[in-house]
């Protein structure tokens, strides 16, 4: 079934506005040619996106030629303000950014393990509120969040996991509450991961992959014919809670103790390299357990490794 009209200006309004945040200012010609559509739809769209307040003149280009030049659209960056969280089991980092991913403001908020769900909530919530003011935002439209954890396909919200704190579920709701002009979305960190690999890094080139996350705990995403993939439950990716041989137990719904999380995760990887003498950080998580792993491999490599 081909599109309605307004379904295909959308697209095309959406192809014009990534080509323009991904690559700077264009001009209409530029437009044309990266795109494919035809010279009297890129003008309609041009001025669209103009009319919408997303999209501007920002100068002009071929100074150096003779003959009229091509004015160069650009987005309007301050069109719109954007709140990012990575939400850790003891605190939040924050930042705020405008439309071509500028970032004009950033927190960082501890959070101790003792801490009330209403307390803890408030510090992180209080953190955006001055984040956002710090960059000159009056409203945030859109604040994503990315959380180690499952994400309800339904809802959109953090499910129940051993070993997370109860104020990571609370969190969403009370910045809704806060913000109510403001979209409010919850991701996996790792699922997030993937997305950043397959716009910025090592799988630009790529339409199908698997990242493999490793450290404190351990996950996948999964991207398939360029779309990440959550599954019906949204637990595509949850490698940790799968059922591994020389665990004392079985994972449940709500527990990955006893699943790959407990073989491959950071407490067992300094686990095994205490039980083999080898010096290791008080502090369990992912960024420590690496550079163990990283110092026992050149160790092996150099022939002084202990013995196993």
């Amino acid at each position: 079934m081909p599109a309605s009209p307004s379904t295909a200006r959308a697209i095309n309004d959406r192809l014009a506005l990534g080509l323009l945040q991904e690559q700077g200012p264009l001009t209409a010609g530029q437009l044309k040619q990266l795109t494919g559509l035809s010279r009297p739809t890129v003008a309609d769209l041009v001025e669209r996106l103009t009319a919408a307040g997303l999209v501007r003149v920002v100068g002009e280009s071929g100074a150096a030629r003779r003959g009229p030049n091509a004015r160069l659209y650009g987005i309007v960056a301050d069109g719109a303000f954007l709140a990012a969280l990575d939400v850790r089991t003891d605190g939040v980092a924050v930042l705020v950014a405008d439309l071509v991913g500028r970032v004009l403001a950033e927190a960082s908020v501890p959070v101790d393990g003792d801490a009330g769900t209403g307390p803890a909530v408030e510090r992180v919530v209080a953190a955006v509120e001055r984040a956002a003011k710090e960059a000159g935002a009056e409203r945030l439209h859109t604040v994503g969040i990315g959380a180690p954890g499952l994400i309800d396909p339904a809802t959109g919200d953090l499910r129940d996991s051993a070993g997370l704190p109860a104020w990571h579920r609370s969190l969403a709701a009370a910045l809704q509450e806060r913000l109510p002009g403001a979209l409010i979305t919850v991701e996996n960190e790792t699922n997030l991961a993937a997305l950043a690999e397959q716009r910025e890094g090592a799988a630009r080139d790529r339409d199908t992959f698997v990242l493999l996350w490793l450290g404190h705990g351990t996950g996948a995403a999964v991207v398939l014919d360029g779309v990440l993939r959550r599954g019906a439950s949204g637990g595509t990716g949850e490698i940790g809670f799968l059922p591994v041989p020389g665990t004392s137990c079985l994972p449940s719904a709500t527990d990955c103790g006893g699943g790959f999380h407990a073989l491959a995760g950071a407490a067992a990887v300094l686990s095994l390299a205490a039980a083999h003498g080898l010096p290791t950080p008080d502090v369990v998580d992912g960024p420590n357990a690496a550079e163990v792993v990283r110092r026992a491999v050149e160790s092996a490599s150099a022939g002084d490794a202990p013995p196993v």
